[in-house]
């Protein structure tokens, strides 16, 4: 349970323009979709993704990591790794397995004989959207446990994009639609704070002191 007078001070050091940001977005970020990476080797490709992730409002990104382990790139991910949540993995089937149990049906997006046509794709179903390394693409396991076939209709000799932007196009496309639905796709209030007190602590210094004197004076 958060602290609301807690948060409430907290909120009274950061600057204006900073409070009214967080306001402005969280009322826009959703756990209704999610994405996940899976072994991705280029380091500016997981983090395009999370820079996507955060520009359409995403806000967990899972990242597993069975063969390639590397630190994000914030040069690329402009900062957008303070903002979404991270979850890595040393499995595909420890992620899978955490997305089932949270209720997900996994997408994997490739070409298939069953795929889905973007344009087609139920919105109102929570769905992790999994994207694969830039040759292999995603692995047997993905595949065998995908509830779903995603694609995005190409017209020209090139039968695939990159996964940054093969990404920022199925997310920006989902969320749209997502968000002209009755769907309840928003944060709730607690987890609203919760992030919020997060963010917070993130972007103050002096966090940890003020917090410290905040329960020495209650």
């Amino acid at each position: 349970m958060i602290d609301l007078e807690l948060l409430k001070h907290l909120e009274t050091f950061l600057t204006e323009n900073r409070r009214s940001r967080f306001n402005q977005v969280l009322p826009q970020r959703t756990k209704h979709f999610t994405v996940a990476t899976e072994d991705v080797y280029q380091l500016h490709n997981t983090s395009a993704v999370i820079r996507s992730c955060d520009v359409f409002g995403i806000q967990e990104v899972h990242i597993v990591e069975e063969q390639n382990t590397k630190r994000i790139d914030r040069e690329i991910a402009m900062g957008a790794q303070k903002w979404v949540d991270l979850h890595r993995y040393n499995s595909v089937k420890s992620c899978i397995d955490n997305l089932k149990q949270e209720g997900y049906q996994i997408v994997a997006t490739t070409p298939h004989a069953n795929d889905c046509e973007l344009h087609d794709f139920d919105v109102t179903k929570k769905a992790c959207f999994f994207f694969g390394r830039e040759t292999e693409g995603l692995s047997e396991a993905v595949i065998d446990a995908a509830d779903c076939y995603l694609k995005i209709p190409m017209f020209g000799f090139t039968e695939s994009l990159n996964i940054s932007v093969s990404a920022a196009i199925i997310l920006q496309h989902v969320t749209t639609k997502l968000r002209k639905t009755n769907v309840n796709w928003q944060l709730t209030q607690e987890e609203i704070n919760a992030k919020k007190l997060d963010w917070i602590a993130k972007t103050i210094k002096s966090y940890d002191e003020i917090v410290t004197r905040f329960y020495n004076k209650s």
